[in-house]
């Protein structure tokens, strides 16, 4: 256990640019040189549109300036690029072969006390506002009950930066390894453990219909979907009849929200998979006022950031309900990077020329064909046997598989919904 850190607060003025720690309500959109897209973003819906009744969890977040001073300060940066003196992201042995190399020094290496003091307060501070039984979510992914975790989970995300994703990521694009940060977002956490979770688009992602507000509903925390690893409900929202005060609910599909994703209490409060019950599997994990009430923060989230940007501005929400009070919340928000970015001029229509026997049937996510030779990889750690230019069938695809996701023809999956996100990364990093 780690030992209890004694800080005594200072009356002393510390710019943000040299700032270890800053909160959510500390910063916003312009801050995202100093804590990174998504934590600016908390920032920014928490002073803006708390007004406008959309619930954010407050927290903190270790700024660019923390992880850089941690890399300097125990003399990373050369030890480093001597591990990727020989790096070669097209050889996918090197590539996991250097990644785990780099992983392993960053959490070899401990935190500077100072470092280690700061996030402690912070902590602290959190339990504090939110009461002893608080736990807190560490980017998106991990639980954490104490200060000890809290510190672990950090430490974990900082080696994240060299991830064999973010390697291969940065590298191809020409991107210099060091020339980057990472913040790490500490928040309160939503116990949607105990209720249900999703994701949500402004915008329809199938068509760009700017109309149509998607929602995306399964039990338990919201990693699975992100993930890919469960199929959701989904709810359609028609948007300029919501905003003048009807109920448009367009459509709602049944996802089959096979299981859960809970704390696993046998000790630390890390997670598990369950099994959903059958008689919660039949029934839709949101009812008509949830779907109605998110629909509407979609609404104000994306009108706050087209006004902020000067641009129409369709937006990527992750939300979260709390079992314990039965609250929705939004947990995160960012542009939608795909329909947003298409051709408004542009209609491209695919037509399948000729028919053969059918080997499968499923849900497509986009509209357009693809073909190849089929390649069964069910182990990550087989990716190295795919060739360009074939069809990945698998289970469900992550951040892990990112190294040949790009070089496929088409990639055919058992699980996962429209909106997951099979490029999400844990690490958000920041350009100089």
């Amino acid at each position: 256990m780690l030992e209890k850190l004694a800080i005594q607060e200072k009356q002393v003025l510390i710019p943000k640019e040299k700032a270890l720690v800053l909160w959510f309500d500390e910063v916003g959109i312009d801050d995202i040189p100093l804590v990174g897209g998504k934590n600016a973003s908390l920032g920014e819906m928490i002073q803006q549109l708390t007004s406008k009744k959309v619930s954010v969890p407050n927290g903190f977040a270790t700024t660019a300036y923390a992880y850089r001073y941690f890399i300097e300060s125990a003399g990373l940066e050369a030890k480093l690029r001597e591990i990727f003196a020989d790096l070669d992201v097209e050889d996918l042995q090197n590539l996991r072969q250097k990644g785990k190399q780099a992983r392993a020094l960053i959490l070899n290496t401990p935190f500077p006390r100072d470092l280690q003091a700061a996030i402690a307060h912070a902590y602290d501070r959190t339990v504090d506002r939110e009461g002893d039984n608080t736990d807190v979510a560490v980017r998106s992914s991990a639980t954490a009950e104490d200060c000890t975790s809290v510190l672990q989970c950090c430490h974990k995300c900082f080696a994240s930066t060299f991830t064999d994703r973010a390697i291969s990521y940065r590298q191809q694009r020409g991107f210099d390894h060091f020339e980057v940060a990472l913040s790490v977002g500490v928040q309160k956490m939503v116990r949607s453990d105990l209720a249900s979770s999703g994701v949500m688009f402004s915008i329809d992602t199938e068509t760009g219909f700017k109309n149509a507000a998607l929602i995306t509903a399964a039990y338990g925390l919201g990693e699975n979907i992100v993930q890919g690893a469960v199929n959701p409900d989904e709810y359609l929202v028609f948007k300029p009849t919501l905003k003048q005060g009807f109920r448009p609910i367009l459509d709602k599909r049944l996802g089959t929200k096979d299981i859960k994703m809970v704390y696993d209490l046998g000790g630390s409060k890390y997670t598990k998979n369950v099994s959903v019950a059958p008689i919660e599997r039949a029934k839709y994990a949101l009812n008509d006022e949830e779907i109605l009430q998110l629909a509407r923060w979609a609404v104000l989230i994306e009108e706050h950031y087209s006004q902020v940007r000067g641009t129409y501005t369709p937006m990527d929400i992750e939300w979260a309900k709390d079992g314990n009070t039965g609250e929705l919340f939004i947990v995160q928000a960012r542009p939608e990077t795909v329909q947003s970015q298409k051709s408004a001029t542009v209609l491209r229509n695919y037509k399948l020329q000729g028919s053969s026997a059918i080997l499968a049937t499923g849900r497509a996510v986009g509209e357009a064909i693809g073909q190849g030779k089929a390649r069964v990889i069910l182990d990550v750690h087989q990716i190295a046997d795919f060739e360009a230019g074939e069809v990945l069938v698998t289970n469900k695809t992550d951040p892990d598989w990112e190294p040949i996701m790009k070089k496929a023809r088409a990639i055919v999956t058992n699980s996962g919904g429209r909106t997951c996100h099979a490029e999400e990364t844990k690490a958000k990093f920041i350009p100089v």
